[in-house]
């Protein structure tokens, strides 16, 4: 089966108030499932990355073989594709776990895209940093 995954995460003050959201839609733009979780004192790169890692989670539950992942963190897009190294201790550990799900895919696509694109994601991440809450629908 194949889906797409927009993911985003933000802090407010880096580090910050943090939170993730994630979108999983089929190829036809349903969702598929979505959430969204508060991280605590966190900086948006750790926000972008635990968003991944949740959204890889539940395309993983639900049997996504194919993925698409669009995000608008060039750093984390980068890092993932090789272009960038992952020189951050904190992002290290993340970065691997990132690694260690996508291999229960046949095939992972990253992509960045605009901020404007990925409005969903970015208004779960904001509700998780609103409400201090998390959840997954």
């Amino acid at each position: 089966m194949k889906a797409i995954l927009f993911t985003d995460g933000g802090s407010r003050g880096n580090p910050g108030p943090a939170g993730c959201g994630w979108v999983l839609l089929n190829p036809e733009g349903e969702v598929l499932t979505e959430g969204c979780h508060f991280l605590g004192l966190a900086t948006n790169n750790i926000a972008e990355y635990t968003a991944l890692i949740k959204g890889l989670a539940a395309a993983q539950a639900l049997g996504v073989t194919e993925l698409v992942v669009k995000a608008d963190s060039e750093l984390m897009i980068r890092q993932l594709k090789g272009i960038y190294k992952v020189k951050n201790e904190g992002l290290k550990p993340l970065f691997a776990r990132v690694k260690e799900l996508a291999r229960n895919f046949r095939q992972v696509t990253y992509q960045h895209i605009p901020r404007e694109q990925n409005q969903r994601a970015d208004a779960l991440a904001n509700q998780a940093m609103d409400r201090q809450a998390s959840f997954e629908a």
